[in-house]
C-alpha cells in the first residue's frame, strides 16, 4: 500500500481495520478531497441483538462519520429471507418476516449508541433492503442482472468454495444471496450515490461482486461510476477463538440479553497479548496513549485494560455504566458491601419453599454458567462458592435456610458472581 493521505484510511489503517481493498490507493485519492462520500455495511436480522463480533463493522462506520462522510446502516429485511452462506457448513435455518421485522427494530437500538442519525450535516442513514429486494420482478431482474455474472466466478469466491469444498449442501437459495447484495450496493449507488461498501473479510466476495456489478452495468449505460470495497480482518483472540465467543456464549450489544457489568467484565479479562489490538479498534483512545499503554508490563497491565474494559463499556452503555461497573469490581475484589454491586437476579418464595438444586442456580437465566454439566465441572474443580463458602457438593439443595439475609451470592471462580434475592 502507497502512503495514504485521507484522515479515514490513515486512521482506520494505524489502528488495524483493513484486510482488503478493491483500489485502496484510489479511494483513498477520493476521500482525501474536500466532498464527503456516502459508504455503507449490511447487518442481517437474523437474532434479535448483534454481538461483539460485529462491533469493529461499527467501529468502522462510527469512524467513517467522525472524518466528515455519510455512513449507512443498510438492515437486511430482504436478505435475511434468504441466508448469507458465507462462514457457515450448513444452512442458516429460514425465518420468517415477522421474527425480521422484531429483529430489525432492536437492532436499532444498538447502532443509535454509536452513530449519529440526528442532528449533523453528515446524518447517517437507517435503511432496509426489504424496500427494493421484496418488490424485484424475478424474470425482468434475471433478464437485467442475471446475465452481468458469472457462476464459473462465483464457484471461486470463498463463501461459495468452502462450503463445497467440504462437500456441505449449498442450496440455489443461498447462491443467490451474493446477488442479491451486489444488487443492494448498485441500488444504493443509484438512491443515494454510495460508492463504497464496507464488511468483514468473509464479505469480500459479495463486496467484489457488487463493485463488478456497477461497472458492467455502467459500461452499458455510460454512467461510468467508480464503486470501491474495503474489508476487515477476522478478528480472533490471543487463544484463536473467535472474538465475542465465552463459555457462556455470545457477547450481546444488547444490555437485555448481557449486562454492562458483564460487558465491563468481558473486555476486563481480555488477555494480556490483546489489550493493545483491542484498543486500537473497540476505542477512540489516541493512538499515543495506546502507545504509552502498551509498554506497561505484569501486574500493570491490569490498568490498560481497566481502560479497555471503561472505554468500551462507555460507548455502548454510557459513562454511568462503565464507572459502576467498576466500582462493582473494586469492591468484589476488595470484598467491602459486595451484595450491594452485584447483577441482582429475584426468584419467587415459593421455589425455595420446594427446594432447589445448585446446579439449578448456577444456571438461572444463563447468568453464570450455560449447563449444568459445566457447574459440575466448576464444584468438582473448586471453584464454585456460595456466600464466598466453596461448594463441595455438587447434590447441594439450598432452601430457606441459606437466605439469612433475604439474599444469597454466587461466585463462578474469582471473577463471576451475583446476587440472588427471594421476592414474596
Amino acid at each position: 500500500m502507497a502512503k495514504v493521505s485521507s484522515e479515514f484510511i490513515t486512521e482506520i489503517a494505524t489502528r488495524g481495520f483493513i484486510h482488503q481493498a478493491t483500489d485502496l490507493n484510489k479511494l483513498d485519492k477520493i476521500l482525501s478531497q474536500s466532498k464527503p462520500i456516502t459508504g455503507y455495511i449490511g447487518f442481517d436480522c437474523t437474532a434479535k441483538s448483534l454481538h461483539v463480533g460485529s462491533l469493529i463493522q461499527i467501529m468502522l462506520l462510527r469512524w467513517f462519520q467522525k472524518f466528515g462522510h455519510r455512513p449507512i446502516v443498510l438492515l437486511g429485511g430482504g436478505t435475511s429471507l434468504v441466508g448469507d452462506p458465507s462462514g457457515k457448513d450448513e444452512s442458516r435455518k429460514l425465518i420468517n418476516r415477522e421474527i425480521i421485522n422484531e429483529n430489525s427494530k432492536n437492532l436499532r437500538k444498538v447502532f443509535q449508541k454509536f452513530i449519529n442519525f440526528d442532528g449533523m450535516s453528515n446524518n447517517a442513514l437507517l435503511l432496509n433492503n426489504e424496500d427494493w429486494l421484496t418488490k424485484l420482478s424475478y424474470i425482468d431482474f434475471l433478464r437485467d442482472y442475471g446475465k452481468h455474472f458469472s457462476v464459473n466466478r462465483m464457484l471461486n469466491f470463498d463463501s461459495v468454495k468452502l462450503r463445497l469444498d467440504r462437500k456441505h449442501n449449498l442450496s440455489f437459495l443461498e447462491f443467490n444471496y451474493m446477488i442479491l447484495q451486489a444488487f443492494d450496493f448498485l441500488e444504493l449507488s443509484r438512491r443515494y450515490d454510495c460508492i463504497l461498501q464496507m464488511g468483514g473479510s468473509d464479505q469480500w466476495g459479495n463486496i467484489v461482486n457488487g463493485v463488478e456489478l456497477s461497472r458492467r452495468v455502467s459500461a452499458t449505460s455510460g454512467d461510468n461510476k467508480e464503486l470501491f470495497g474495503l474489508t476487515s480482518p477476522l478478528i480472533t483472540t490471543a487463544g484463536g477463538n473467535k472474538m465475542g465467543k465465552t463459555e457462556k456464549g455470545a457477547v450481546w450489544l444488547d444490555s437485555d440479553f448481557y449486562s454492562p457489568w458483564e460487558y465491563w467484565q468481558f473486555w476486563r479479562n481480555t488477555s494480556d497479548q490483546d489489550v493493545t489490538r483491542f484498543l486500537k479498534l473497540f476505542t477512540e483512545i489516541d493512538i499515543t496513549e495506546i502507545k504509552k499503554l502498551e509498554s506497561l508490563k505484569g501486574e500493570e497491565l491490569n490498568d490498560a485494560k481497566k481502560i479497555l474494559a471503561n472505554s468500551a463499556t462507555t460507548l455502548l452503555h454510557g459513562k454511568e455504566n462503565a464507572t459502576e461497573s467498576e466500582n462493582t469490581a473494586k469492591n468484589i475484589f476488595e470484598d467491602k458491601n459486595v451484595q450491594d454491586y452485584l447483577p441482582t437476579i429475584y426468584i419467587d418464595l415459593k421455589e425455595i419453599d420446594k427446594k432447589i438444586s445448585i446446579l439449578d442456580l448456577f444456571v438461572i437465566n444463563n447468568s453464570l454458567l450455560s449447563s449444568k454439566n459445566e457447574a459440575r465441572r466448576l464444584i468438582r474443580g473448586g471453584g464454585a462458592k456460595i456466600n464466598n463458602q466453596s461448594i463441595k457438593d455438587e447434590n447441594l439443595v439450598i432452601d430457606k435456610s441459606f437466605f439469612s439475609s433475604n439474599f444469597i451470592v454466587l461466585s463462578a471462580g474469582k471473577k463471576r458472581h451475583i446476587k440472588i434475592s427471594l421476592k414474596k
